[in-house]
């Protein structure tokens, strides 16, 4: 408590606590803020927004109204199952970029992780902004393509420094502060750059809304072709979704490389449910158990962001402790996933126990990559889709090995492995 110009805080480290705030949820949540971003959206640029600013930073009716607005065609199963086509052509593009950088070694590059962050760009903006963007053509590097990476990775490369130090921005633009709007600003031109292109494209093609329609079209659809909300859901979209299914992928691929064993399991599932050049369908990657198992086995060491929180809206028993309405509860999701107590031999990468034969039993709430409740990640199809995707296309052709000192982890600001991700990528 008593943090300069911060609420104060309550750390839960108890699953049980977690559920009884998540169970005791009412309609309208409230999520701890990212007060840089909320000020960004609803007073920097809030002619703009308006009423219509997104689901990230934002609390009450005015959340709830937008939610309700882009929530049907983002969370309907069968929309996510449209895109495997799109998604597996972006995992395949990666695959031969892989190929194509490569060095004698079958090693990549040190910064192999731009390589993964334009793989996320270019999956997401065939959702988000029903473009191909072309992350790995050869002109990328000097498109619109680059600036939203960078754009991107200087939004939650500063975004730290704004949350968690002492709030000078509030009081005068600081340089992070500038480099911050400028890096959302870029973010938004770009992004309505292209749905204004796909406006055209869409009243071009003068076909009507359909079940089978994309996620832009029929968000289009349902709110009277209005293109802002289509620009703020896509800008959420950027800003939670590439840098942290990067970061899961980064994480997978290095959990793989030092568990030698499981990948050989994982390979073994793969070449008998996706035998040779088959394309991949729905039912395909429902069959593969072992390769959700790994994901969540990576999700629940490395998740990639270490912790959530919720603005208690009651006062609310915890512990055997009453908790103020209006305090922040915290939840360490890192610990409690790393914990003997909640998983037997926590610190060992055991795929297996999230496979239904063995007997483990763990809380529901000690491993919650993708959040619960209300206010959980509206793009977790696509982000579990992207995933498998990526990761059985990876497989097919490559052997993964990491042949350098163990990487250890850090906050950067999603939870992944720090430094040169040099991974060998053998043909198979």
């Amino acid at each position: 408590s008593n943090m300069l110009g911060r609420p104060d805080m309550v750390f839960l480290f108890d699953p049980r606590d977690i559920e009884t705030i998540f169970r005791s949820e009412e309609k309208l949540p409230h999520r701890p803020s990212m007060p840089s971003l909320n000020y960004y959206k609803h007073v920097m640029r809030k002619d703009y927004f308006g009423e219509d600013a997104g689901v990230i930073a934002v609390h009450g009716e005015n959340w709830y109204k937008f939610r309700r607005k882009v929530q049907q065609p983002l969370m309907q199963p069968k929309t996510a199952q449209l895109y495997i086509p799109s998604i597996e052509e972006s995992a395949d593009t990666f695959v031969e970029r892989i190929r194509k950088i490569r060095d004698q070694n079958s090693e990549v590059p040190d910064d192999f992780l731009n390589e993964i962050h334009k793989w996320g760009l270019e999956s997401i903006a065939k959702v988000a902004l029903n473009v191909r963007l072309g992350c790995f053509d050869d002109q990328a590097i000097d498109s619109d393509t680059q600036l939203l990476i960078d754009a991107i990775d200087t939004f939650f490369s500063n975004v730290g420094n704004l949350e968690l130090k002492i709030p000078f921005w509030r009081l005068f633009n600081t340089p992070t502060w500038n480099k911050y709007v400028n890096a959302l600003d870029t973010i938004m031109r770009i992004t309505q750059k292209y749905i204004n292109q796909s406006m055209q494209d869409i009243a071009a093609k003068g076909v009507e809304c359909t079940a089978d329609s994309s996620v832009l079209e029929r968000v289009l659809a349902f709110n009277d072709n209005n293109t802002k909300v289509a620009v703020t859901l896509a800008l959420d979209m950027f800003l939670v979704g590439i840098d942290t299914t990067s970061a899961a992928v980064a994480s997978i691929l290095y959990q793989l490389s030092q568990n030698q064993d499981k990948q050989e399991i994982l390979m073994k599932e793969i070449d008998r449910v996706v035998p040779g050049d088959s394309k991949l369908t729905s039912k395909m990657l429902d069959e593969m158990k072992y390769l959700r198992a790994c994901i969540k086995e990576t999700l629940r060491m490395y998740p990639v962001v270490i912790g959530n929180g919720r603005l208690v809206t009651n006062d609310t028993v915890l512990g055997g402790y009453m908790i103020p309405k209006g305090v922040q509860v915290v939840f360490q999701h890192y610990v409690i996933s790393n914990s003997d107590k909640y998983f037997s031999n926590a610190s060992k990468f055991e795929p297996e126990r999230w496979l239904k034969q063995r007997s483990d039993f763990h809380h529901a709430f000690a491993s919650l990559p993708f959040g619960f409740g209300r206010r959980m990640c509206l793009g977790r199809r696509f982000a579990d889709l992207e995933l498998e995707t990526l990761i059985v296309k990876i497989l097919k052709s490559y052997k993964i090995e990491y042949l350098y000192d163990k990487l250890e982890y850090r906050v950067q600001p999603m939870y992944t492995p720090y430094g040169p991700l040099k991974f060998k990528f053998t043909d198979r």
